[in-house]
Order: structure tokens, then sequence, then C-alpha cells
């Protein structure tokens, strides 16, 4: 039995998100994180421009 419905069936809607109310706690620890994010960001772009820490490669043994 075939059905005679052709194509995609629509997705069903999803239901809308409650916001949230955010407390002083709530919006110092977000601050906390974009401030961590931001030296971390830093901290990167400094170690980029010096170059890499490690000049010494493979170690090789002394036999021959």
């Amino acid at each position: 039995m075939a059905s005679r419905e052709g194509g995609k069936k629509k997705p069903l809607k999803a239901p809308k998100k409650e916001q949230k109310l955010m407390d002083d706690e709530d919006v110092a620890f977000k601050q906390k994180q974009k401030e961590q994010q931001k030296a971390l960001a830093e901290a990167a772009k400094k170690a980029s421009q010096r170059g890499p820490l490690v000049t010494g490669g493979i170690k090789k043994s002394g036999k021959k």
C-alpha cells in the first residue's frame, strides 16, 4: 500500500526556550570566563612570536 504523500515531511517545531534570568553570580562567572579566554589568546599569540621552544631535535645515540 503506497502512500500518496510525496516528498519530505516537515519537522516538528521545537518548543521555545525559556530565557533564564542571570543573577550576579552568573554574570561574574561569565565575565571571569571571558577574561580567561582573552588571557589564553594573548599567551598563545606571544608564544607563537617567539618560535619553537625545543631546538635540539631528535636525540641520536653515540653508537655507530
